[in-house]
């Protein structure tokens, strides 16, 4: 659950926390050690003057000055004193004490102390400091109990805690505000960096990450994604101009084979040898696609694929590739729902991709095939299935990638290079539509949507 939470919290809201979070703990701590430090204080201020004021009285009654005047409190004095007899009784009180007994049972020896906190009998309810000294007075033994009222400690520790109960919460959340604030401050750059690697693809790999101005982590970060780029371009561009050279330097022998093959097969030949030719220019057949595919895709990956922008009729299309497709498989039903409907593109390349579809979806058909052409919410749509075997969920959005092929079955057998898909699927794209698999109850089939004109109206078809 830990883990989840984190997730779904940002950089920014982590960091705030946990300064929020180490302010508010230090901040206890702090407070705690200045509480037990401050009450520490006081009481020590509270005990030396009680000791002070015990001492006073007590070298008073050696000299056997008044008694009345030793205990004769200054304006500001919150202390009491009591003198006991060696017997226990009261000889000496200070005003408040009228009317009392002892103050405290302690009764330490003469030259002696000792001390106590407690409550004083009567009114009193505020806690004291009582001290108690030993004194041999010409009168005899003397015990001089002074109590210094513990009002003050408690009222200073008590303001401190009600100034760390109400600064304590302001500080954290100012702590975790600031912290959040810089911290964005700090993580601008990386949003920035974050949002132009999201913009960047194979088809703009010239573009960098910006460099932010500060000579930081952040900034050595940012020049190291842009040094890896250059590398992946550097790469990428050795990659297709390879693909390129070979495609060129592959058409001459290939078309010297075909032309070679096409002599061979006009001469009469033994039946051996006449299979061999005519698997020969299978072979060179199916090598001269793959070629002219390999081609095609390294100009669609260095942005080469110029289309030509014209009216297009998609029924005009689907019904060439229905009547092609009846001479090349006679056995094979095709049953077509087209409705008229024109796009703005390169025909060339849109026939190419409608035929694409329309071989892959006859190579895996086992015995009928549905072309339908209609417009729908401002789209065109051409939908071509079959009643073969269904693409499983987990693999239409694969099946597009390059020489990607779901069986043995699809492509080698039927002559496909598993390049038919990607190439169809670039093309709709550069024309600013989609090439999905639907999903049917039975066999398969692809939709290719196109935008229409903005002044072609939507029809109701499929």
């Amino acid at each position: 659950m830990l883990v989840s939470i984190r997730r779904r919290l940002g950089v920014r809201l982590r960091s705030a926390l946990a300064a929020a979070v180490v302010v508010a703990i230090a901040s206890l701590l702090a407070g705690a050690v200045l509480l037990v430090t401050a009450r520490s204080i006081l009481l020590d201020n509270i005990s030396t003057a009680a000791n002070d004021r015990a001492a006073q009285v007590a070298a008073g009654l050696k000299t056997g000055s008044d008694l009345m005047t030793l205990l004769r409190p200054s304006t500001s004095d919150r202390t009491v004193v009591q003198v006991i007899d060696r017997y226990g009784q009261v000889v000496g009180r200070s005003y408040a004490l009228a009317g009392q007994g002892p103050i405290a049972p302690m009764r330490p020896a003469p030259g002696d102390h000792d001390q106590w906190q407690g409550r004083l009998p009567g009114d009193h309810d505020e806690p004291f400091w009582i001290v108690a000294e030993g004194v041999t007075t010409p009168s005899g033994d003397r015990t001089v109990l002074v109590a210094e009222s513990l009002d003050t400690v408690d009222d200073a520790i008590g303001a401190v805690i009600v100034a760390l109960l109400l600064g304590l919460p302001l500080l954290t959340v100012a702590t975790g505000c600031a912290a959040f604030l810089f911290v964005g401050r700090t993580l601008r750059p990386v949003e920035a960096m974050r949002r132009q690697a999201a913009s960047i693809s194979s088809r703009n790999l010239h573009e960098r990450l910006p460099v932010p101005a500060a000579d930081d982590e952040i900034a050595a970060l940012a020049s190291t994604m842009n040094t890896m780029l250059d590398r992946i371009e550097a790469s990428t561009a050795a990659q297709r101009r390879f693909v390129g050279d070979a495609s060129h330097e592959l058409r001459s022998p290939l078309a010297t084979v075909q032309a070679n093959a096409d002599l061979l097969e006009a001469a009469e030949l033994p039946s051996s040898a006449a299979r061999s030719v005519g698997r020969i220019r299978t072979e060179s057949a199916r090598m001269a696609r793959l070629v002219e595919d390999l081609l095609l895709l390294a100009r669609v990956d260095n942005d080469e694929l110029r289309l030509r922008r014209q009216d297009v009729d998609l029924d005009d299309l689907a019904f060439m590739e229905r009547e092609r497709l009846a001479e090349m498989r006679p056995s094979l039903a095709v049953r077509a729902a087209v409705e008229p409907v024109r796009v703005t593109g390169d025909a060339d390349a849109l026939l190419r991709v409608v035929r694409n579809l329309v071989d892959n979806s006859a190579r895996h058909a086992a015995h009928g095939l549905t072309i339908s052409v209609g417009s729908r919410s401002g789209w065109a749509e051409i939908v071509i299935g079959n009643d073969g075997p269904p693409i499983p969920a987990a693999d239409r959005a694969r099946i597009f990638d390059r020489f990607v092929r779901l069986d043995d079955s699809r492509s080698r057998t039927g002559g496909g290079t598993g390049l038919g898909l990607s190439i169809a699927r670039d093309i709709v794209q550069a024309h600013g539509g989609t090439l999905t698999v639907d999903d049917v109850a039975e066999g398969a089939a692809m939709r290719i949507r196109l935008p229409l004109p903005v002044s072609e109206p939507s029809g109701t078809g499929s």
